[in-house]
């Protein structure tokens, strides 16, 4: 069997890249012979995460395009055209047999070009409202698959198909890794745990909130774990500092999730559809706060996906530093509620993912060969 070549391109957050890593894994497992290369934005997280994943990556220079007045702006055309003629380039010298995208502002450009030259195109899109690139390639690309039903609202229904997000291998089981990941986090058995995520970007609301809640979490003998972003983390750290000793910890970034997973009683988290994704498939319950910053108020729609079935709690961005804390606390000390909420949103879980898209790739790819 001839090995594949494939380009997988996008994004910009953990919520593209991720997925993309999940499903070149779930490829690779499945033809281990395959050659890969990433496709990114030039100054983007997914520089940095997707070598650390072991694949090649080339950036583009492209940016998304700022809804509000911006002299940014006035560079849009120039980047979308260097990132087109540079997309054609790495097409023509890469050969791909087939060009996956999963959202962000790359993969625009290169599934354009891939689509144009007649190579198998799939767009993977996260979110029950998809973005406006998604929405123009769709006509374009050979197959959608999406993580929630009534997406033929805004796709060709012929083309998609219902897959669920792709996550991290590493989250798959928690089974075992405990015990390791109280150990990893310093934390004690004996005490109830948070973990607060405000997506790999962190969340300014989420984590002023979380700073208004440390003396309440220190008083009721509950321990954290926060993610909180760059930008964030050097304010988190100086808040942080004196509560360090009772088992509340900050960190810009959690390289080990399947430990913060698996040692966490309760989960705080933005509704981003890679967050929710991967909270229904570890059961944990989970109180959300959709951010208000994103296109048609889409993270709301995943939240209310859950919260819908009792399988989340919500609380909306503008209500976060006040309530935040009281409904945390009782919460993560109401055992019946926390195993309602932790079945619940397991019943919500897509399995396998990852390999059922890879299979369409396979099946895509022969049918046109």
């Amino acid at each position: 069997m001839q090995p594949l070549k494939i380009i997988i391109s996008g994004g910009g957050t953990g919520g593209h890249i991720f997925p993309a890593i999940a499903i070149a894994n779930a490829i690779r497992s499945l033809r281990p012979d395959t050659e890969f290369l990433f496709v990114g934005a030039e100054g983007k997280m997914e520089m940095e995460k997707v070598p650390a994943a072991g694949f090649k990556i080339e950036g583009l220079w492209i940016s998304g395009f700022q809804r509000k007045l911006s002299l940014s702006n006035l560079a849009f055309p120039f980047k979308v055209i260097t990132s087109l003629i540079k997309a054609k380039k790495i097409l023509k010298l890469f050969k791909p047999d087939a060009v996956i995208g999963t959202g962000g502002f790359a993969s625009g450009p290169m599934l354009q070009v891939a689509a144009q030259n007649g190579v198998v195109t799939l767009v993977q899109e996260q979110n029950s409202y998809p973005g406006i690139t998604n929405k123009i390639l769709s006509k374009k690309v050979d197959r959608i698959c999406v993580a929630y039903s009534g997406m033929e609202k805004y796709f060709p229904k012929e083309k998609i198909l219902l897959t669920g997000n792709p996550v991290r291998q590493d989250i798959l089981s928690l089974d075992g890794k405990k015990e390791r990941g109280l150990e990893y986090f310093g934390l004690n058995n004996n005490k109830r745990t948070i973990l607060v995520i405000g997506g790999s970007l962190g969340a300014r609301t989420v984590n002023e909130s979380i700073i208004n809640c440390l003396e309440a979490f220190e008083k009721n003998n509950i321990q954290l774990i926060w993610q909180t972003g760059k930008g964030f983390y050097e304010t988190a750290k100086l808040a942080i500092s004196k509560f360090e000793k009772n088992g509340l910890k900050a960190f810009d970034f959690i390289q080990k999730m399947d430990y913060a997973y698996a040692v966490a009683d309760l989960v705080v988290s933005r509704a981003g559809a890679s967050s929710v994704s991967e909270l229904c498939l570890v059961k944990k319950p989970c109180i959300l706060i959709p951010s208000p910053n994103v296109a048609e108020d889409h993270q709301t729609k995943n939240a209310m996906a859950l919260v819908t079935h009792n399988a989340a709690l919500i609380i909306k961005d503008v209500d976060a530093r006040e309530k935040l804390c009281e409904l945390t606390t009782a919460l993560i000390n109401n055992e019946e509620q926390c195993f309602k909420l932790s079945e619940n949103i397991g019943k919500l879980a897509f399995q396998d993912s990852a390999n059922v898209i890879a299979n369409e790739v396979f099946s895509l790819i022969n049918r046109k060969r």
